[in-house]
């Protein structure tokens, strides 16, 4: 009897080995090799040259993030707004708005998301000044991330929770998720400041040690998104801390926040 449990015992361990070795590795290799991109639909873009002004999207956009410039009469999309419903590609008569397959969108200064100028630019100029001067030392193989939902629908925050699966697998790169900001060397902060939640960031920010990371994920945490300009926001981080890093998308698919992580370590 001891004999034939040991002997299945053994068969059960072989064969759940022989499973393991046969399976197919799921990791993918982004950044270090490029993603398909086949099926990725990502930052929308007009053809000026099909373009007839007809304004049809502009009136659509449920975040108004198309705008014309009036200077050039040019029209474009202030990706930091956009909230990549793809809408305005629908309802386009001519077909002039085309949606990429281009998702690689984190920048480190939220203009160059935009088409037309911020009211607030000088505002930001001075924020962006203040984060290239003060002490910032680039993290080595390591990195503790805070992440802070500050008033989410939390699609941002399910793409955060799939860096952590077997496909992307962020701890390959040394970045690890903390559940005190006092561990923390990055916030990743999703949503448009809620007025409820501000205080809470502040809080959760001054608690971090420095030096520290502030990545923005999403529309919301950008601009405000579609509750831009509500009573009840703040329209965005940058307007209660300094940002190191746009992660533009609603939400932005999880390769597009490790590039976010990675640029702002500068690592891309």
């Amino acid at each position: 009897m001891l004999e034939t449990t040991s002997k299945l015992k053994g068969d059960v361990m072989f064969n759940s080995f022989k499973k393991i070795l046969q399976y197919r590795r799921l990791t993918l290799k982004y950044p270090m090799k490029p993603l398909d991109t086949t099926f990725v639909y990502g930052k929308p873009e007009i053809n000026t040259s099909t373009c007839n002004l007809c304004r049809e999207c502009m009136d659509h956009c449920p975040s108004k993030a198309i705008a014309i410039n009036s200077q050039n009469n040019m029209i474009g999309i202030n990706i930091d707004e956009c909230i990549f419903c793809y809408h305005c590609a629908d309802i386009c008569p001519v077909s002039a708005i085309t949606i990429t397959s281009n998702f690689e969108l984190a920048v480190q200064k939220r203009s160059d998301l935009r088409f037309s100028p911020l009211e607030t630019e000088k505002q930001l100029e001075e924020i962006a000044k203040a984060i290239e001067t003060r002490s910032r030392r680039i993290f080595g193989r390591s990195l503790q991330i805070r992440e802070v939902d500050a008033g989410s629908c939390n699609g941002c925050d399910y793409e955060i929770n799939g860096l952590n699966n077997p496909f992307n697998d962020l701890e390959r790169f040394g970045i690890h998720f903390v559940s005190s900001p006092r561990h923390a060397d990055m916030l990743l902060v999703t949503g448009p400041v809620t007025r409820n939640m501000e205080n809470a960031l502040l809080r959760t920010y001054e608690a971090t040690p420095d030096p520290k990371l502030v990545v923005a994920v999403g529309a919301c945490a950008i601009s405000g998104g579609i509750f831009k300009d509500s009573y009840a926001v703040r329209n965005g981080v940058d307007t209660l801390l300094p940002v190191d890093v746009y992660v533009p998308g609603c939400p932005p698919r999880p390769q597009a926040i490790l590039y976010g992580i990675l640029k702002a370590l500068d690592r891309v």
